[in-house]
């Protein structure tokens, strides 16, 4: 089983051993939104499903990363903080954002896996 799902609005989340997730933009947003040059990472904290948690800025638009299911900010990447290219660089590795303890980690169930977002790519974009 794949530890990686995903959002609608294109985040990635990866569990990790520990039992957090690690929270991201896939590289279909990276490249929708081209060179990444300012992240507003989140303050540590409990928060709702949809609430805003970042601000990512790049040279096409400002985007708001939110709160993809209910729980609490344990940890952000410090680095996007000085190197906000390592979105452009590592999607899905080094640029992640923030890493959460969800409320219910059955949440995760629904969300899509890999083969649900490969199919939503392609029936939406």
């Amino acid at each position: 089983m794949s530890t990686l799902r995903f959002t609608p609005e294109h985040e990635w989340l990866r569990l990790e051993l520990n039992g957090e997730l690690t929270v991201g933009i896939t590289t279909y947003a990276q490249e929708a939104l081209g060179d990444v040059v300012f992240v507003q990472l989140p303050d540590l904290g409990e928060y709702g499903e949809g609430n805003e948690v970042a601000v990512l800025e790049s040279v096409k638009a400002a985007s708001n990363i939110s709160m993809p299911l209910a729980g609490t900010v344990v940890a952000v990447n410090q680095a996007l903080a000085d190197d906000p290219e390592l979105v452009n660089a590592s999607p899905m590795q080094d640029g992640w954002f923030f890493r959460i303890q969800l409320d219910s980690l059955a949440d995760l169930d629904t969300l899509m896996d890999q083969d649900g977002y490969d199919r939503f790519l392609a029936d939406n974009v």
